[in-house]
C-alpha cells in the first residue's frame, strides 16, 4: 500500500483515532486527496457493527492498534502527532483530555499541529456533553423541518445532510484553512470546532435569506425547491418508478412542458392559484408511462429532468459511467475520490483499513519505533 497518495495532499500527515461517522468519512476524504490517513484503533474495536473489510470510510488509510487506556497508550499517540501535521478525534467534549491526547497535550509535543475535532453539538453549549446523532442535529438547525410534504412527518435525508455534509466537510474545510495558516510564517497550529449543528445551519444561509425577503414561507411544501412547486419536484412512473423535475428557468420549463405534452397547462407556471391543476396535470402525464420510457423522452434535452435511480443503478447511469463517478476496487464497487485535479490526480490506493494492519509501515515511514511493542 502506498504511504502517500499522488493528489493535492501528498506528504501531508494525519492521526485519525478511531470513531464513527463523520470523523472517520472526513479522515476518508483527506486520505482521498493524497494524505498519509494513520488511523488509531483500539484493541477489541467499537462503533457500529461495520464489516471492517466493507468499511469504504476507512479506505487509503492505515491502521495502527493503541489501547488510549494502557499506561503508555497516550505517549504511543503523542509519539505520532509528533510526527504530523493534523489529528482527528470525534470523542465528547472532555473525553480526549482525559484520555492525555488533549489538544494541550498534543501541542505541546507539536505547536503546529491542526486539532481537528468532530461533534454534533460542539465544545461548548448546553448539550455539549450530551449524545446525539445526526437527525437530532438537523432537526434544531430546522434543516429537517424542511424537508417532505406538508402534513406528513419530515422525512429523513439518511445521515447525508447532517454527519456528511455539515460535519465532515466542514471539519475538511477547517482542517485545510488551519493548515495553511499553521504553514505560513508565523503560523501556528490551533483547534478546528467543526459542530455538526454549526455546518447545517450554515447549510441553510440562502434559505435565511430568502425567508428574510418574504420569498420562502417557514413551512414544508410550500416553496420553490422544496417540492412546493410543480415544476420541481418528483412524480410517480406507470412503473412504480420516480422522474425529478427541476425545470425553474423559463426557457428549460418551455423545454419541459413541450416534451412532457402539457403545453395547454403552460401558463399556470406564473399563476400561483393554479399550481395545483398544473400539477395533477404533470403527474397525470407521468403516470402515462413507465420511467425508462420518460427517460428516453427527455434524454439530452435541457428540461431538467433526471430519472431516480437507486443505489445499485447509480454506476451504471451513462454520464455517471463516462465520467468514471463509481470505481471498482478490491471487489466493491464505490463512489472515486472527488473533486477532479488536473495536476494532482486522486486514486484509490488501498480498501478499508483492517485495524492494526500497518504497524510495521508506520513505525517504519514515521519513525516511530515504539509502534511495534506487541502490545500495542
Amino acid at each position: 500500500m502506498a504511504v502517500s497518495g499522488t493528489g493535492p495532499l501528498a506528504g501531508v500527515r494525519v492521526v485519525e483515532l478511531a470513531g464513527i461517522g463523520p470523523g472517520p468519512f472526513a479522515a476518508m476524504l483527506l486520505a482521498d486527496l493524497g494524505a498519509d490517513v494513520v488511523r488509531v484503533d483500539r484493541p477489541g474495536g467499537g462503533g457500529l457493527a461495520v464489516d471492517p473489510a466493507y468499511d469504504l470510510t476507512n479506505r487509503n488509510k492505515r491502521s495502527v492498534l493503541i489501547d488510549l487506556k494502557a499506561p503508555d497508550g497516550p505517549d504511543r499517540v503523542l509519539d505520532l502527532v509528533g510526527r504530523a501535521d493534523v489529528l482527528i478525534e470525534g470523542f465528547r467534549p472532555g473525553v480526549a483530555e482525559r484520555l492525555g491526547v488533549g489538544p494541550a497535550d498534543c501541542h505541546a509535543r507539536n505547536p503546529k499541529l491542526v486539532y481537528g475535532r468532530m461533534t454534533g453539538w460542539g465544545q461548548d453549549g448546553p448539550l455539549a456533553h450530551t449524545a446525539g446523532h445526526d437527525i437530532a442535529y438537523i432537526a434544531v438547525t430546522g434543516a429537517l423541518g424542511m424537508i417532505g410534504n406538508p402534513g406528513e412527518p419530515p422525512a429523513v435525508p439518511a445521515n447525508l445532510v447532517g454527519d456528511y455534509a455539515g460535519g465532515s466537510l466542514y471539519l475538511v474545510i477547517g482542517v485545510l484553512a488551519a493548515l495553511r495558516h499553521a504553514g505560513a510564517p508565523g503560523g501556528s497550529g490551533q483547534v478546528v470546532d467543526a459542530a455538526i449543528v454549526d455546518g447545517t445551519a450554515h447549510l441553510t444561509a440562502m434559505i435565511h435569506g430568502m425567508m428574510a425577503a418574504g420569498g420562502w414561507q417557514d413551512r414544508r411544501g410550500a416553496n420553490l425547491l422544496d417540492g412546493g412547486c410543480p415544476f420541481y419536484g418528483t412524480y410517480e412512473t406507470s412503473d412504480g418508478g420516480y422522474m425529478a423535475v427541476g425545470a425553474l428557468e423559463q426557457q428549460f420549463y418551455d423545454t419541459f412542458v413541450e416534451l412532457l405534452g402539457i403545453e395547454e397547462q403552460a401558463p399556470a407556471r406564473k399563476d400561483l392559484a393554479r399550481w395545483g391543476e398544473l400539477r395533477e396535470a404533470v403527474a397525470a402525464r407521468f403516470a402515462s408511462r413507465t420511467r425508462d420510457e420518460w427517460t428516453a423522452v427527455f434524454e439530452g434535452s435541457d428540461a431538467c429532468v433526471a430519472p431516480v435511480l437507486s443505489l445499485g443503478e447509480a454506476p451504471h447511469h451513462p454520464h455517471l459511467a463516462a465520467r468514471g463517478t463509481f470505481t471498482d476496487f478490491a471487489g466493491i464497487t464505490q463512489p472515486a475520490p472527488a473533486p477532479r485535479f488536473s495536476a494532482t490526480p486522486t486514486v484509490i490506493t488501498g480498501g478499508p483499513a483492517r485495524p492494526g494492519a500497518h504497524t510495521e509501515s508506520v513505525a517504519r515511514d514515521w519513525g516511530v519505533p515504539g509502534l511495534l511493542r506487541k502490545d500495542a
